[in-house]
């Protein structure tokens, strides 16, 4: 059993087969996934798991150059977008309609569904490198 980092075996093998600039999603419940795309559905009810458990214990793990996030969150989302501005403050940030997100997921290595059920708690995190 591992000692430290993700359990998550599919979320783990994902994160370790990563490129620079590869790309991962993490959606609240509801965010359409394109069927080409492979899912890791951690959905269980409800805000379980929560959008920002996730990119935590994602967040330790990888190295984002840059977090894309829908600019509809500016208004509809203003704690989760304070999260992410702290969670990846030395990350470059990039904001695009939510309808260019949506397009922009069909490019992702995987997606990873949480239980999330507020508005725009939608992420896609570019891999950087550690050197």
């Amino acid at each position: 059993m591992k000692r430290h980092g993700i359990l998550n075996s599919h979320i783990s093998k994902v994160l370790s087969d990563l490129g620079h600039t590869d790309l991962i999603v993490i959606a609240d419940a509801g965010l359409p996934i394109p069927s080409d795309v492979p899912r890791i559905d951690l959905a269980l009810t409800l805000g379980v798991p929560s959008f920002k458990d996730v990119v935590s214990a994602v967040s330790e793990d990888m190295v984002v150059e840059q977090v894309i996030l829908a600019s509809e969150i500016k208004e509809k989302n203003e704690e989760t977008l304070t999260f992410m501005n702290e969670t990846f403050s030395e990350s470059e940030q990039k904001f695009v309609s939510h309808e260019a997100f949506k397009q922009l997921t069909k490019q992702a290595k995987v997606v990873i569904r949480t239980g999330e059920v507020t508005p725009y708690a939608n992420c896609i995190l570019q891999a950087g490198v550690i050197f």
